[in-house]
């Protein structure tokens, strides 16, 4: 029934999902830019579009009593940011023990200007050996771009060019990573 809300919303509100759906049994689903917490809904109406049930992670604060078991239901996994935790690991054995599983994962940490990407979504896929699937929200276009699956392989520079290429391609905000790199082709 949510499926159906979302997807209705997703189509109403005059969003459209473009580029190829993959068709694979796990994969990380890597989003940017994230600007605004109205991504989350995006994000919920582009599932039920796509037929493709796709978990998420996020802050644990978020998970609190009264709001846990909404996050947990669409798909909500909380991530401890401590330092007792190492998530590469925890993530990468979450993928071992199931046979599907789609985890999409902001790496910008933050809807603030980043000058820099978190790399942990590059481990956890070269550890668990899935593919990195990239998907840019262009806001202006109102289009959810879907790349082409892309499979790490320990060098990290040379697997994020064709990743960085994807993102540079969304228009509306570019965040400091992206703008350096197209300025530069250098990846930090």
């Amino acid at each position: 029934m949510l499926g159906a809300i979302t997807r209705w919303l997703f189509k109403i509100a005059g969003w459209r999902v473009v580029g190829p759906i993959p068709v694979l049994p796990k994969a990380i689903w890597v989003v940017a830019p994230h600007t605004t917490n109205w991504d989350f809904l995006i994000g919920l109406g582009v599932r039920p579009t796509i037929h493709v049930w796709i978990e998420y992670l996020a802050k644990s604060s978020l998970f609190r009593w009264y709001s846990g078991w909404f996050f947990r239901a669409v798909g909500g996994r909380p991530v401890y940011r401590d330092k007792s935790h190492n998530l590469v690991d925890a993530i990468a054995v979450v993928f071992d023990e199931n046979e599907r599983l789609h985890i999409c994962i902001a790496p910008e940490g933050t809807r603030s200007n980043v000058s820099k990407l978190k790399t942990g979504f590059y481990y956890i896929a070269l550890k668990a050996g899935v593919p990195l699937i990239p998907v840019g929200f262009d806001w202006p276009r109102k289009l959810v771009l879907l790349g082409d699956p892309i499979y790490a392989t320990s060098n990290y520079a040379t697997d994020m060019i064709p990743f960085y290429e994807f993102f540079s391609q969304i228009h509306g905000v570019k965040k400091d990573w992206l703008k350096h790199w197209e300025e530069t082709g250098e990846i930090e």
